[in-house]
């Protein structure tokens, strides 16, 4: 039953990639759309108040917008975080957030990764959940959304259109209405929406107990479909308030996957050659796909050290993992969640055996498989024209993807989009074991060190909770590397495709390599393998590998 249902949601997957994709290529090539003719006089309207002027960019006019915006998001909501207490004139020392809590969390929602370094019901008005948090994963998923309909619209040899215009027509079109029917789909299901902060209920043994209340359904839904990640409660999707039933943790799967696969069909349809995004797509399936029964084989095996001592484990490894789910659905979520970079998770990561650990970090190391917000579809193209520059070596041929000669320029870029995702990651990593920022008294200690820096690096959120993360130290590194991670990727990836915009096609010649076929995607998927392995399997062998080989 459980694989069956593993076939419906892909199946469902599938359907939603294509028509969420031709709704979406209407939104980024202003096609016309069903919901034109209400939805023109909306953006119109916010336009002429906001002054947005009806012009196109070329990248780094693009890039300066989309900086200059996120930027101003960042102090403003900085300063937000800093005087929420004062704001609500609210005397609960919780809510006085130091300075680099503050500076984290202004970074990792502005940069979609939405890393939480504080407890939400503990350290948040629910104006500050409104304002703030709720606020920015609208604002962050669409400047990801605007940035990757840039990238496919000038690989593909189109003007890369206007950074404020695709901003406010990915909201109001796309992010904005879809969210309202998830929230009241949400709150039909018990997940609450109010504004009431807090509610006292009898116990079963007679006493109170008080229960966080807020804007639960309004987060929830753009969370998913943003795939922000984070939460309103510290327990995230594991709280039975923001994923109270099966059906609701279904419906979050499938907001994660509402948008990411879309992509690959606008892809399709901006080079008049649907065959591209199938291909593209395809690689990203098999690898998500792949990657599913080895993460619930181990999980469902139990822990080795209590398997060892004759305890019978007879439902997997349930530590960490909420009941009401159980194992498939578990794992399931653990895979989806870092396969499509958001970060929303519904069982404790840190309590995962070290396979499934290596899984759900090799997801996000690769950052290729799906992603969020259009990265692991752009990254992928890169991987994309790496193999096309490989083949063209084999056969002594100028590499050419989409018609477009790959020359040294674009090969200097792709090598800096390449390089700058593990930097980020084994660098610090490095200097956080070096420093002993963590604790390195088992080889657990280095995943989860490993773990935070990747999640980061990847702009995913999620975390190994069992670090000690609220520091300077921690703060601090794990902000600049969501910045850097986010932004830096962001700005090569844009002169990258205003660079293949600005090149002449050239006839296709009967050894041109095609980029359509399923030998593409297999050379593809082995490319991106053997760079993934070179790159992060000896560190991935000194963390949960060597914890695999030593308890097991």
């Amino acid at each position: 039953m459980k694989w069956l249902s593993l076939v419906i949601i892909i199946g469902l997957f599938v359907l939603i990639s294509i028509y969420v994709g031709k709704y979406m290529y209407n939104i980024l090539f202003k096609t016309k759309s069903f919901v034109d003719p209400v939805m023109d006089k909306v953006d119109n309207a916010i336009y002429k108040v906001a002054g947005i002027e009806d012009k196109e960019m070329n990248w780094k006019e693009y890039i300066k917008a989309l900086l200059t915006t996120n930027i101003v998001m960042i102090v403003v909501i900085f300063i937000l975080l800093m005087v929420q207490q004062f704001i609500v004139g609210a005397t609960n020392p919780s809510l006085n957030m130091n300075y680099h809590t503050a500076f984290n969390t202004a970074i990792s929602f502005m940069t979609n990764t939405n890393l939480q370094d504080y407890t939400g019901e503990v350290n948040l008005t629910n104006l500050s959940q409104m304002i703030v948090i709720i606020f920015m994963m609208f604002t962050s998923a669409a400047t990801g959304f605007a940035a990757s309909g840039a990238f496919i619209k000038g690989i593909t040899g189109h003007e890369l259109g206007n950074f404020y215009k695709d901003l406010i027509r990915i909201i109001t079109r796309l992010l904005l209405p879809v969210s309202i029917i998830v929230s009241i789909i949400m709150i039909w299901q018990g997940v609450p929406q109010t504004f009431q902060a807090h509610k006292i209920v009898q116990t079963l043994e007679g006493g109170t107990q008080t229960l966080a209340y807020g804007p639960v359904a309004a987060l929830e839904s753009i969370k998913h479909l943003g795939t922000n990640g984070g939460g309103f409660f510290g327990a995230n999707s594991a709280h039975p308030f923001e994923n109270p039933t099966p059906f609701t943790n279904i419906l979050e799967i499938l907001l994660m996957m509402f948008t990411p696969g879309a992509y690959f069909y606008v892809f399709g349809k901006a080079t008049k050659n649907k065959k591209q995004g199938v291909a593209l797509f395809s690689a990203a399936l098999i690898l998500f796909l792949a990657v599913i029964p080895i993460m619930y084989h181990f999980e469902a095996l139990g822990n080795p050290v209590m398997n060892k001592i004759g305890i019978t484990n007879i439902l997997g490894n349930m530590e960490g993992k909420e009941v009401r789910f159980g194992m498939f659905d578990s794992s399931l979520f653990s895979v989806v969640t870092t396969a499509f970079t958001t970060g929303s998770v519904n069982n404790m990561h840190d309590s995962l055996t070290p396979i499934g650990g290596a899984i759900t970090m090799w997801n996000m190391m690769l950052n290729v498989v799906f992603g969020g917000k259009g990265v692991g579809f752009m990254n992928l193209i890169i991987y994309a024209m790496l193999a096309v520059f490989i083949c063209g070596l084999m056969v002594g041929r100028t590499p050419e993807f989409l018609r477009r000669k790959i020359e040294g320029k674009e090969m200097k870029i792709m090598a800096a989009v390449i390089l700058i995702h593990p930097i980020l990651i084994l660098l610090p990593t490095a200097l956080a074991a070096a420093t002993g920022q963590a604790s390195l008294s088992g080889y657990h200690g280095l995943s989860q060190i490993l773990y935070q820096f990747t999640t980061s690096a990847a702009n995913n959120g999620s975390g190994f909770e069992g670090l000690a993360d609220t520091t300077v130290f921690w703060n601090v590194s794990t902000g600049i590397v969501m910045f850097l991670g986010r932004y830096v990727s962001m700005i090569l990836l844009l002169a990258l495709a205003a660079s293949m915009k600005e090149k002449r096609l050239v006839a296709e010649g009967a050894v041109s390599f095609r980029t359509d076929t399923s030998l593409f995607v297999g050379v593809l998927i082995a490319v991106i393998l053997i760079i993934g392995a070179l790159t992060f399997l000896p560190v991935l062998v000194l963390g949960p590998g060597a914890e695999f080989l030593t308890i097991s």
